[in-house]
C-alpha cells in the first residue's frame, strides 16, 4: 500500500506538468510563430514480486508477477507544424511558409532563431537596421545584420518570396540590392533550446544551423511580406487535453485516498 501511495503521487506530479504545458499553449495561442508543446510520459521501474507464478492448481504460468512503480515526464517536445498565415498589411511583417527560421543577433553576440516575423526598422547613425520586435538585428544570408544605406527610403523597399530586398531604380522598377534575409533549417528542430521572446537556440540535439541560401539540397522556404504566422495551437484540442489531464490527476488522487483508507483499516485491526 505504501507502494501505491508513491505511484499515485508520481501520477499527480506528471499530470501537473502536463497541465502546466497545456496552460502555456493556451497562454500563447495568439503569440506570433509560437509552436505548441506536448508533454510525453514513460513508466518507471518495475518491481518483481515473483519470478514464477502458478495457478490455483499449482501449475506454472508463462508470466511472472511485476508491479509498476509509477510514471514520470520523459520530455516536453515542440511540434513544428505550419501555423495559419494571416494578412496584416504591415510592410515589415513576414511569414515563413516552409521549414525555415529567421536568424537574429542576440544581446551577447550569439545567434537566435525564431518564426516570429513581426519586424521593424531601427534608424541609427550608420543606417537603418532591420530588427525584430525586441530590437535584435535580423541577419542576412552571410550571418551579418541587415543595415541599409541612409539614402534609401525604407517605405520603398519590398521583399520577394526568396527574401531578397528590392528597391526601385530610376525608372521605378524594383531591383535587388544584394541583400537577402537569411533563413536557416535544422535537422531536428524539436531539439532546439527555448529561450524567451519566441527565440530558439541551437543545441547538440538540434544540430547546427543550415543556411538555405548555401545548401542547394534543402527545400527552400518562402517569405510572405505583409503576413505573419499565427501559433499552431488549436484551442479545442487543448481544452480536451486539459480535461483528460484533470481527470487523470483526479484518479491518481483517488488512488492515494484509497490507499490511505486501507492503511487506516489495517492499523485499526485488533488481535
Amino acid at each position: 500500500m505504501v507502494r501505491s501511495l508513491w505511484t499515485g503521487a508520481s501520477g499527480m506530479i506528471a499530470q501537473q506538468t502536463n497541465v502546466d504545458t497545456i496552460a502555456n499553449n493556451l497562454a500563447n495561442i495568439n503569440t506570433t510563430g509560437y509552436k505548441k508543446e506536448a508533454a510525453e510520459f514513460k513508466s518507471l521501474l518495475y518491481q518483481t514480486i515473483q519470478e514464477v507464478s502458478t495457478d490455483s492448481n499449482g501449475k506454472e504460468k508463462p508470466v511472472g508477477v511485476q508491479v509498476g512503480l509509477g510514471v514520470r515526464n520523459s520530455a516536453i517536445t515542440s511540434q513544428f507544424t505550419q501555423g495559419a498565415i494571416n494578412e496584416t498589411g504591415g510592410t515589415w511583417d513576414f511569414a515563413i511558409a516552409g521549414e525555415g527560421f529567421f536568424a537574429v543577433q542576440m544581446e551577447d553576440g550569439s545567434t537566435g532563431y525564431t518564426r516570429s516575423g513581426n519586424f521593424q526598422m531601427s534608424i541609427g547613425t550608420s543606417g537603418t537596421t532591420l530588427c525584430d520586435s525586441s530590437g535584435r538585428p535580423v541577419l542576412d544570408t552571410n550571418g551579418a545584420p541587415i543595415v541599409l544605406d541612409s539614402t534609401m527610403s525604407p517605405s520603398k523597399l519590398t521583399v520577394d518570396t526568396n527574401g531578397r530586398l528590392m528597391y526601385p531604380d530610376a525608372t521605378g522598377n524594383a531591383q535587388p540590392i544584394g541583400v537577402q534575409i537569411g533563413l536557416v533549417q535544422f535537422n531536428n528542430p524539436a531539439g532546439l533550446n527555448k529561450v524567451s521572446d519566441s527565440i530558439y537556440q541551437e543545441s547538440p540535439a538540434s544540430g547546427t544551423a543550415r543556411w538555405e541560401a548555401n545548401e542547394a539540397v534543402l527545400k527552400k522556404s518562402e517569405l510572405r511580406q505583409g503576413y505573419i504566422e499565427a501559433s499552431n495551437v488549436q484551442a479545442a484540442d487543448e481544452m480536451v487535453n486539459l480535461i483528460i489531464a484533470q481527470r487523470a490527476y483526479e484518479m491518481n488522487s483517488k488512488v492515494i485516498t484509497a490507499s490511505d483508507t486501507m492503511l487506516q483499516q489495517a492499523n485499526n485491526l485488533r488481535s
